[in-house]
């Protein structure tokens, strides 16, 4: 019989001025704690991976941000993404050389689409994430971009197939509608992307109890799912969520 892919749960840590934050539907920013703290809780508790998003990265705070990522990669000993304003190869190189593993990009995919076929000839594609941010707008699944500020006429599953083509890694997908609000992953478009690529598809966006990330990985088909603040604020603990999706048949790398 195939061995089944194990499934990864991913803490996501939104970070503004060094600190952690969560918002709910992309505003309204509460205060969670230090990233690197919080990270290193998260290795230790079982996450399989990390992504840090730098929610105000402009390119004067590109230097802050290299500093956090070489805190963070000192005490990591799993996997962990960055994004937040990455604009060059040079912008990649030295977040990679800082100590990330992959780097996220979404706006600067959307504006420059030829940036991802540089990253990923450059670092590797296994390097290369791609953050999707969607809402449904009545007649189809929109891609947004600016921090879920600007609509973009994109469709969400030909955008997709658009990244994989031009060489990214992997796409981080977000429902924009359910970020932050705990009702649960959207099912649908996590389904739709997940069986028209063949790169791994994390969800992001609704997780509030544990049945939420079985929904997302079994009707879901997500590779990954990642969540913030139920994480953040202890309404889940790693290992009891991790022990929850075994029991229920997801095949997930045991909590330390």
């Amino acid at each position: 019989m195939m061995e089944m892919l194990t499934k990864r749960i991913i803490p996501c840590l939104d970070v503004k001025d060094g600190r952690t934050v969560k918002g709910v539907n992309f505003v309204n920013l509460r205060d969670a704690g230090d990233p690197v703290e919080l990270g290193r809780l998260y290795a230790d508790q079982g996450a399989d991976e990390l992504t840090f998003l730098d929610i105000t990265a402009t390119v004067e705070k590109r230097k802050t941000l290299a500093e956090l990522v070489k805190r963070i990669s000192r005490d990591l000993n799993i996997p962990f993404t960055v994004g937040g304003g990455i604009r060059t190869v040079e912008d990649v190189k030295v977040l990679l050389d800082s100590g990330a593993d992959k780097i996220s990009i979404n706006t600067e995919a959307v504006k420059e689409p030829q940036k991802v076929d540089a990253f990923a000839a450059e670092f590797g594609s296994q390097c290369v994430v791609c953050a999707v941010d969607v809402r449904h707008n009545g007649r189809y699944w929109e891609v947004f971009i600016n921090g879920g500020r600007t609509p973009t006429g994109k469709e969400a599953v030909s955008w997709v197939k658009e990244l994989e083509s031009r060489g990214a890694g992997e796409i981080l997908l977000t429902s924009m509608d359910h970020d932050g609000v705990k009702n649960g992953f959207a099912l649908d478009i996590t389904r739709e992307i997940s069986e028209a690529v063949s790169i791994p598809v994390i969800a992001s966006g609704g997780a509030g109890t544990m049945d939420h990330f079985v929904d997302v990985f079994a009707e879901g088909k997500a590779d990954a799912a990642l969540a913030a603040s139920i994480f953040h604020f202890r309404e889940i603990e790693i290992p009891v969520l991790k022990d929850y999706l075994q029991k229920r048949g997801v095949s997930v790398r045991k909590a330390q």
